[in-house]
């Protein structure tokens, strides 16, 4: 075989892997815009779904937070801002799983690394369910594959969920199911806790 034509196929081999592992990653944990508690301008998520046409994905939760979830929200805020990292678990860089691993393992709860598996642990909720705590899953690429985790925040009074997560674009952030991307990625809820 000629030496040129060999090499040039190894090439092309690393750079279809290479695209592969890009592909994964961007598949792997979705991306989101960052959502702010503290915008001044509110709208509430009822108008707001009904102008984009958005699933109904709002929580009956009554507010009443155990000091155990307060605890873990209060360990997953201080990452935010903490950049992505396919395959990372620290706060030098989180993939959508590695942070739930994290913040679990910090409150001494172990969950599995992939989302595909975290998506089978405890018991399956319904949205209207979900309370502080939560894991809420997603299929960043359509379908019905778990390809993205988040854990779910706060639940504002007109039943608006927000959840925190590690995006490819922006790390670790407070995003809303009332956001379209997410709204039209979420597949479940699970409560593991």
């Amino acid at each position: 075989m000629n030496k040129d034509l060999r090499f040039s196929e190894i090439k092309l081999y690393k750079g279809l892997v290479v695209l592969a592992i890009i592909s994964t990653t961007i598949i792997s944990c979705g991306s989101s815009k960052n959502v702010s508690s503290s915008n001044s301008k509110k709208t509430s998520s009822k108008s707001i779904s009904k102008a984009e046409n958005l699933r109904k994905l709002d929580s009956d939760f009554d507010g009443k937070v155990p000091g155990s979830v307060k605890s873990l929200l209060k360990d997953a805020e201080t990452y935010l801002g903490a950049p992505y990292k396919f395959g990372g678990n620290s706060s030098s860089g989180f993939d959508c799983s590695g942070f739930t691993v994290k913040v679990f393992q910090d409150n001494n709860f172990s969950l599995p690394r992939r989302s595909s598996d975290q998506a089978d642990s405890g018991k399956s909720i319904d949205i209207k369910t979900v309370k502080p705590g939560d894991l809420l899953f997603f299929a960043t690429a359509g379908g019905s594959r778990v390809s993205h985790v988040g854990i779910v925040h706060t639940i504002e009074n007109d039943g608006e969920v927000k959840f925190i997560h590690a995006s490819t674009s922006k790390g670790v952030i407070i995003s809303s199911l009332n956001e379209k991307y997410w709204n039209k990625a979420y597949l479940h809820a699970q409560r593991v806790l």
